[in-house]
């Protein structure tokens, strides 16, 4: 999941899917402990896409400009 399609969403779409990221990593952290997550790296790419969601989600409800895309060199 990229920033940049997050910022398109409005905020009522961001504090769902956070919500429904935050009960996923939930039931990660479940399965886990229990010993049957298949890969444990899902539940760190789990949490890093909740931190993403709820960055953009926190700039839109604050009024903080959305900074600038880096350019790439060639």
């Amino acid at each position: 999941m990229k920033a940049g399609e997050l910022r398109d969403l409005p905020v009522d779409e961001l504090t769902r899917r956070a919500n429904e990221m935050r009960e996923n990593i939930f039931n990660l952290r479940i399965r886990h402990a229990a010993g049957t997550l298949d890969s444990s790296s899902d539940l760190s790419k789990h949490r890093r896409d909740l931190a993403r969601v709820l960055t953009v989600l926190n700039r839109k409800k604050h009024g903080a400009p959305a900074p600038a895309p880096s350019e790439k060199k060639a």
